[in-house]
């Protein structure tokens, strides 16, 4: 019997080693059938992960300085670990929540292959560097959030995509720079193609967030700030990227509250 789409993403996050997974994602035809309606039950040990890199508080995460190798290799392994964790998040958002649309699963099977795409070009070009992804240490907070809201889609929606995937709209002009400023042509190429497809995803995010508002009849706006405060969201704090985010499907109003908060 063919597995159905969101059995295959379940499989692929349960998968340890990012090489793996993206094979895997690699392999997927478009037509697998989704299995919207099916309740999968949730496995132990999820999701699966390489032994490398060590996963430490924030606080114990070391700011390099880009302008040595060590330290710009610090900075990309740090990207890459972001993608990674975004492989999973992507994967883990397709199998968890049943009960949508089958274009639902589609978006974020989209993601899933971009977030696989940016890894597989931070890894390369980390290499170019002498270093691999596991040679530094890495922080755990997106995927925290993650089993934060494993029990409700609505603040799935409201607080990986829209929050914390959306920092990374604000935060990509500057890493840019910091690239430029030492001559890593190759490295800031890499951060256009993530802002690229990342406006793209945190617009997923946003269009499904407002559909799941729609079903429950809330008010998107409302319901983000008590899904902000029950769930321990972090603030926001600028500069912000109000382009980027104008084009990811922020409104005006959302906009004027995150710079007034």
């Amino acid at each position: 019997m063919k597995l159905t789409l969101r059995q295959r993403a379940l499989e692929a996050l349960a998968l340890t080693l990012p090489e793996e997974k993206i094979r895997l994602l690699e392999q997927w035809v478009d037509d697998l059938p989704i299995g919207a309606d099916c309740v999968i039950s949730s496995p132990p040990g999820l999701p699966g992960r390489p032994a490398r890199p060590p996963l430490v508080p924030p606080s114990r995460v070391k700011a390099r300085s880009v302008g040595t190798v060590q330290g710009r290799a610090a900075l990309i392994h740090s990207l890459a670990h972001i993608e990674f964790n975004a492989i999973n998040l992507a994967l883990d958002i397709l199998w968890r929540f049943p009960g949508m649309p089958d274009a639902f699963y589609h978006d974020w099977l989209k993601v899933a292959r971009e977030e696989a795409l940016h890894f597989s070009l931070l890894a390369t070009h980390l290499a170019s560097l002498g270093y691999s992804y596991g040679d530094f240490p890495a922080h755990d907070g997106l995927w925290e959030m993650a089993e934060r809201t494993s029990a409700d889609l609505l603040a799935r929606l409201a607080l990986v995509p829209r929050t914390l995937e959306a920092r990374g709209l604000d935060a990509s002009p500057v890493v840019r720079d910091k690239l430029v400023s030492v001559g890593d042509a190759a490295g800031a190429a890499i951060i256009d193609i993530i802002l690229r497809d990342e406006i793209g995803h945190v617009a997923i995010g946003n269009h499904w967030y407002r559909h799941v508002c729609q079903m429950r009849g809330l008010d998107p706006e409302v319901a983000y700030d008590d899904l902000a405060l029950q769930y321990r969201a972090p603030r926001l704090r600028g500069p912000f990227n109000l382009q980027a985010r104008r084009q990811a499907g922020f409104t005006e109003a959302e906009l004027d509250a995150l710079q007034s908060s």
